[in-house]
């Protein structure tokens, strides 16, 4: 039982590490368009990450505990490794400053992990919907986004801009309360699958998440998400594109209303490729090079290297934890 204590201890370690390495996501825009200050937004940010289970069905948590891969490819030391790797490359890449996926970091720690317990036949095809959405999201984001910020400069052509900046700022309070919200459910959930898959393991009568397991990962989360990681901050709010107050709700709305239906339906996705995605959305209603494409290949190369890299990390740990002998 003392490596599932460990264990449970690694996934509430990921999930902090994950709000702090996301907080970005939730908190960027609204602090580019100085709408809110740092401290106000990440707090705002917080509270919504935590009350979102009050909201949001646990089918994500669902999917991470049995739908990535095999029931009988699961062991401590499988889910220990992809644990290790995800947090490692989330430190990694929130060190470099690079807003990568903390949900695919994660599904690739458990891959590269069950691969090498059960080899590759240990791997569900419901992996490939949640690969597909790296795509999916961000160009989802980026459709919704550019066509809600091109309607609403059509709705508010006649109206003077100081008025359009004095709605958008207020609305914006809505839109990233919003986003926040659909963060805390999609990633908060995906700790929760990895914990209920942990308990299954040990024979635990657990037909449904237990609530300590809902309450501990959604108050990891927001812990994080307060504590906050900075450096991403810039890249996210101005370095893709300057964002002005209706830009900044029209990305975040966007992003919402991707994150609540994919939660809905139990996909896990990344906050991280969703707000990109919307925040490149309304910088290219103002043109190709209202965008700064050099920045966000980089973005893009950290998404393409996330889940491989993570799955060799993830193999590795396995390995590492199984010649141990932990069990």
């Amino acid at each position: 039982m003392t490596f599932l204590y460990i264990i449970v201890a690694l996934v509430l370690m990921f999930d902090f590490i994950n709000g702090f390495h996301d907080s970005a996501n939730s908190i960027a825009c609204v602090v580019s368009t100085k709408v809110l200050s740092p401290l106000a937004a990440v707090s705002m940010a917080a509270f919504f990450n935590f009350i979102a289970f009050l909201i949001f069905p646990l089918a994500v948590a669902k999917t991470m505990g049995k739908g990535v891969v095999e029931p009988d490819a699961i062991d401590l030391n499988v889910i220990g490794g992809a644990l290790v790797a995800a947090i490692t490359w989330n430190l990694i890449t929130w060190w470099w400053g690079f807003p990568s996926s903390s949900s695919h970091t994660l599904v690739g720690g458990l891959i590269g992990a069950a691969v090498a317990s059960s080899g590759f036949g240990a791997v569900k095809s419901g992996v490939i919907m949640i690969v597909s959405f790296i795509f999916i999201a961000p160009i989802l984001g980026f459709v919704f986004s550019f066509f809600l910020s091109s309607a609403t400069m059509w709705i508010f052509r006649k109206i003077p801009p100081f008025s359009v900046d004095k709605w958008f700022r207020r609305l914006q309070l809505v839109s990233a309360s919003a986003f926040s919200l659909g963060h805390g459910a999609n990633d908060a959930q995906k700790s929760m699958g990895i914990i209920w898959a942990a308990l299954l393991y040990k024979g635990m009568n657990v037909p449904e998440i237990p609530h300590w397991v809902v309450y501990s990962c959604q108050a990891a989360i927001a812990l994080g998400t307060l504590f906050g990681g900075w450096r991403i901050v810039k890249t996210m709010g101005q370095r893709i594109t300057k964002l002005k107050p209706f830009e900044g709700f029209c990305s975040e709305t966007a992003g919402a209303v991707t994150l609540f239906a994919a939660t809905h339906w139990g996909i896990p996705v990344s906050t991280t490729h969703t707000i990109t995605g919307a925040i490149m959305g309304v910088g290219a209603r103002k043109g190709a090079s209202a965008v700064k494409w050099g920045v966000t290949r980089k973005i893009f190369l950290a998404w393409i290297f996330t889940i491989p890299v993570s799955g060799i990390i993830g193999a590795v740990m396995y390995l590492f934890f199984n010649w141990v002998n932990f069990k």
